[in-house]
Order: structure tokens, then sequence, then C-alpha cells
């Protein structure tokens, strides 16, 4: 439905790689595989959908209309500007001010409120965000809603459409307050329509939930989060949500409910994927670390030093790799306030 669906799916990303802001609820910012959790708890379930284009007849575009960008680029949106080895193919940049062009020329022609020029507004607004250029999106975006309020009403397929790139917009640019109430009526919206167990209506509440955890309301988070678990089909998805709901109980000082998440997670994934899958491991890294800052460092002695030494025995994967140095760090941080400091000495 959204341009953030369409952009996940035609990126070739999973729900462990996403491209909105990494969330990072534990206790060390920079330890990337808890942000790898993070962002696949926070994912969402995308559809495949390309944002509405606006008919190359209304927009005075030639009819073959702009070239399309390859599918795939190695270069900066910045450094895309400066290519020159095949000048037949447009940059991000160019596509922007070819856009830029088409909204000018209907907004002059047509006015803010017709049809193409909302849509028109979207599309831009979308090249926007898929250049890095968040603040413009999101004005672009804001701007396209009223219109589409104006002109279609509140519950009207389009105007939920540019709603949910709004939210989304929001998040890309940090302001998850914002995007909690985008997301609060697209859920409202959703579960009178659909009922509260559709996909739809379980990933904005899933969204609602992410939000609420980012701007600190840590409660209404772990309520939605929890009956999204209720509401989803998904047992795989239904492994991301707990993910999700244990940051959210970790933040509320409830250790005890994120550590009984994350061994339910735990336990799913060693059956799905194997003890040592990276993905595997990461949680169980998660719940040795969980077990720490609950204060239970005989507990977390134990759960480290058992995904230890599977990471060291599936060590083939690079990423396994570093994330066995982590584990390793985390181990001896464990083995000293435990007492144990000559183990602890042993590893570092």
């Amino acid at each position: 439905m959204s341009f953030w669906r369409a952009l996940l799916r035609g990126a070739g990303l999973t729900r462990s790689a996403e491209v909105e802001p990494a969330d990072v609820t534990s206790q060390d910012s920079s330890d990337r595989t808890e942000r790898l959790e993070e962002r696949e708890a926070d994912s969402g379930f995308h559809r495949a959908a390309v944002p509405e284009q606006v008919p190359a007849s209304a927009a005075g575009v030639p009819a073959g209309g702009i070239p399309a960008l390859p599918k795939r680029t190695t270069r900066s949106a910045g450094a895309a500007s400066e290519q020159g080895s095949d000048s037949r193919t447009p940059s991000p940049g160019m596509r922007a001010a070819a856009l830029e062009r088409t909204l000018q020329s209907l907004v002059e022609r047509l006015g803010t409120e017709h049809p193409d020029t909302i849509t028109a507004r979207n599309n831009l607004a979308t090249k926007y965000a898929q250049m890095g250029r968040r603040q413009a999106a999101v004005q672009q975006f804001e701007l396209a809603l009223d219109e589409a309020v104006a002109v279609y009403g509140e519950e009207h397929p389009r105007t939920e459409i540019i709603r949910e790139n709004l939210a989304w917009a929001f998040e890309d640019a940090g302001r998850p307050a914002d995007a909690a109430g985008q997301w609060e009526i697209l859920l409202g919206q959703r579960e009178s329509q659909f009922g509260a167990a559709d996909e739809d209506t379980v990933e904005a509440r899933m969204r609602l939930a992410v939000c609420y955890r980012r701007s600190g309301r840590v409660d209404a988070s772990v309520a939605h989060y929890e009956r999204a678990i209720e509401d989803v089909a998904s047992t795989q998805r239904r492994e991301e949500l707990r993910l999700g709901l244990s940051a959210a109980q970790s933040m509320a000082g409830r250790y005890e409910e994120a550590i009984s998440q994350l061994r339910m997670v735990l336990s799913a994934r060693r059956r799905r994927l194997g003890k040592g899958h990276l993905d595997t491991l990461a949680v169980h890294h998660r719940l040795g670390r969980a077990h720490t800052q609950a204060g239970r460092a005989d507990e977390a002695v134990e759960v480290l030093r058992e995904a230890y030494r599977v990471a060291l025995n599936s060590s083939g994967d690079p990423e396994v790799r570093r994330l066995t140095l982590r584990l390793r760090r985390d181990l001896a941080g464990a083995y000293n306030a435990a007492g144990r400091h000559r183990e602890a000495d042993a590893l570092l």
C-alpha cells in the first residue's frame, strides 16, 4: 500500500534489516546485534506495492514518461548527481527535479486539490524520502494529506495511503510521537473496517506500539504489543512482536516478563532455525543481557556462557564471529558481576 512497503520489498531487505531509523532500547547503543533485533521487532508486515503515479498526459510529460531509475545503485544520493557513465539514466536529483516541475505544472493548471496534483505531491515526497531528504518528505506528505482529506475524505483509500506514508516519514525523521498520532488514526479506521485480526490492523497496532515505546509511553506500548500478539496469525511475526514487547517491558522495569518473552522466542527459533543460526544467537545474547539488566548475575553467566559456546562452534559466518566477540565481552562482565573475577580475566 505505502511507499515504505514497496521500498523495503524493492530493496530486497528483510525484517532484520530495515530502512527505518535504528531503534536502540538496550543498554549498549553500539551493539549491532541488538539493533538488528530491534529493527526485526519493529519491521512491520510490508506488502509489495508501488506509489501511485501521475498519468503522463495529465502532467504534460512525454508519453514514455520519465525514464525509470536502475533497480540497484551503490552511489549515495549526493554522489548520484555526479554520475556520468550513462547520461541516459537520470540521477535521483534529476528525477526529483522532474517531479518538482511536474508538481508545479499541475498546481498552476489544475490547482492544489486536483487528484493528479495530490498524486504528484505524494510522488515527490516519496522521492525525497528515497534520497534521505526527510524533512522535505514530511512537509510534502503533510500537504498531500491535507489535500487528500479535503478532496476524498478521511477514510478514502488514497487518503490512507498518504497518511501511512506520512507516518513512516515521521518515524524516519525521528519524530515517533508525531508518527504515533497518524498510526492511531489508521488503527482506528482499520479496526472498524476490517476487524482486529486483519493484517493491516495488526501492522498499524504494532507500529503504534513501536512509536509509543520510542516516545517513552511504555505502558501504552506494552498494551498494544500484547494485543497484537493475540491478533497476529503468523507464528514468525509473533516472534518479532514478542521481541518488541520484551524491549518495552525492559524499559518499564518489568524484567521478569521481558525475560519470559525472550525465552519463548529463543525456544521457537531453535526449533525453526537451529541453535547456531545468527538470528537465534542474537536472541540468546539478548536473553543473557536481560538477566544482567535484571541483576541476576549467576543466571546471566549461565545463559551467556551457553550462547558463547554455541557461537564458537558456529563461527564460519562473519556476523556470527562478530557476535562471538560481543558474547565474550558480556560473559566477562557477567563473571565480574557474579564475583568470579578469575574467569572474567581469562576471557579478557
